[in-house]
């Protein structure tokens, strides 16, 4: 096994392929990316493949567009590493408080903050590579982007809203799936970005669980800190939201009962969630967050399956 055990992070799924098989020299950067964790870039990517698959319902067309998925997965697991890469910089003295991220690239020293900035800037140029792929105006939107990605590290310093800021910036891809394929944006659209708003809050409330007494120390705010032992009652508000604004848009796109039969199952998994949530068990919690991604691809396969049979069925 090549890792380095010193340097590995608690929340990478055991057995992942940077610990045990990448180069060492490489292993520092690629966690600093979190390829080492890829639900943060399918939870970054879903919301845009929700969105063009949203609009081929609409359009009429039988399957979304392979080269535009293809982008967006490039583009999120591209900018999802140059944010995090973003984030670690900016929050490296705030990281070595918090046993859970202390080990990061950044905090603990593997990875200067001058290197740092070089990989973020490379990553970012493979983000501008995939965004130069689109319409102009989804060009112009995905630059607008950039506003809440920017802000994000600085929220949990001054406010206890700071998952709702991430939701702006990881539900950017609701808005951009429309553009790509219509070239503007429409009510189903903005319909699906709020709710992928809520469910990112929700989500990453519940991430929040794992870090509830390192953060109270280290001075960091949170959902999770804010709400205690509310925590469910407000992750199952935040999924209801989400459940009600793609119910929404879903109405104001005219969809088929496949897509609504998605968002059935889409809002089941996330109820579910809300029983399971302790807040005391922050490996159940980690656990339940990684399973949005399972959520995320039902919602996605509701929407592809409706698309194919209202297109090929007349």
């Amino acid at each position: 096994m090549n890792s380095t055990p010193e340097l590995s992070v608690p929340d990478a799924p055991r057995g992942n392929w940077v610990d045990e098989s990448a180069p060492l020299w490489l292993q520092p950067y690629l966690r600093l990316a979190r390829i080492d964790r890829p639900i943060g870039w399918w939870l970054l990517v879903l919301p845009c493949w929700w969105s063009t698959a949203l609009a081929t319902d609409v359009r009429g067309s039988a399957y979304p567009d392979p080269f535009l998925m293809m982008l967006f997965l490039i583009g999120s697991v591209a900018m999802r590493g140059a944010g995090s890469t973003y984030n670690d910089i900016v929050d490296r003295d705030l990281d070595r408080k918090v046993e859970r991220t202390r080990n990061r690239p950044i905090a603990s020293g593997a990875v200067s903050v001058k290197a740092g900035i070089l990989f973020c800037l490379a990553q970012c140029l493979i983000g501008i590579g995939v965004l130069v792929s689109l319409n102009g105006f989804s060009m112009v939107l995905g630059v607008c982007s950039i506003l809440p990605v920017l802000a994000y590290p600085f929220m949990k310093r001054i406010t206890s809203w700071p998952q709702a800021v991430l939701g702006l910036a990881f539900s950017w891809g609701a808005l951009i799936g429309w553009a790509a394929v219509f070239g503007s944006l429409g009510w189903p659209a903005v319909g699906l970005y709020a709710a992928a708003i809520f469910w990112t809050m929700g989500y990453d409330t519940v991430y929040a669980i794992q870090d509830i007494e390192d953060d109270a120390l280290a001075g960091i705010r949170s959902t999770a800190l804010m709400f205690g032992r509310r925590t469910p009652a407000a992750v199952g508000g935040f999924y209801a939201l989400a459940t009600l604004f793609a119910l929404g848009a879903f109405g104001a796109a005219g969809v088929g009962p496949l897509a609504y039969a998605g968002l059935l199952a889409f809002g089941l998994h996330l109820g579910v969630q809300v029983f399971r949530i302790d807040i005391l068990d922050g490996p159940g919690a980690l656990a339940l967050f990684r399973s949005n991604r399972n959520a995320g691809l039902i919602l996605l396969a509701g929407l592809a399956l409706d698309a194919a049979v209202r297109h090929f069925g007349g």
